[in-house]
């Protein structure tokens, strides 16, 4: 337990933080997951609009500084070669 009042409230104010970025987090990965599965069935345009709202999760994770804007980039790369080998 917190000694003092300002550590009390930083813990809160973790807690808070934590269980947003856990949402965060896993609403990025349920995203990720479906992309995929539609990139599985091949259908053009609706993979395009996964892929981009995918793109824009990503960027939006970077800028709130969730991910690191490297493991953005890698992960973009990522899918976009699955959509390109899809393709091809």
């Amino acid at each position: 337990m917190p000694q003092r009042k300002c550590a009390d409230k930083a813990l809160r104010q973790n807690i808070k933080r934590r269980e947003h970025n856990r949402v965060q987090e896993t609403a990025l990965k349920s995203l990720m997951k479906e992309f995929k599965k539609i990139a599985a069935t091949g259908e053009k345009k609706t993979v395009q609009e996964s892929l981009n709202k995918v793109f824009k999760m990503l960027d939006r994770a970077t800028t709130k500084k969730l991910i690191h804007k490297n493991k953005a980039s890698r992960l973009k790369s990522r899918l976009s070669l699955r959509l390109s080998a899809k393709k091809a």
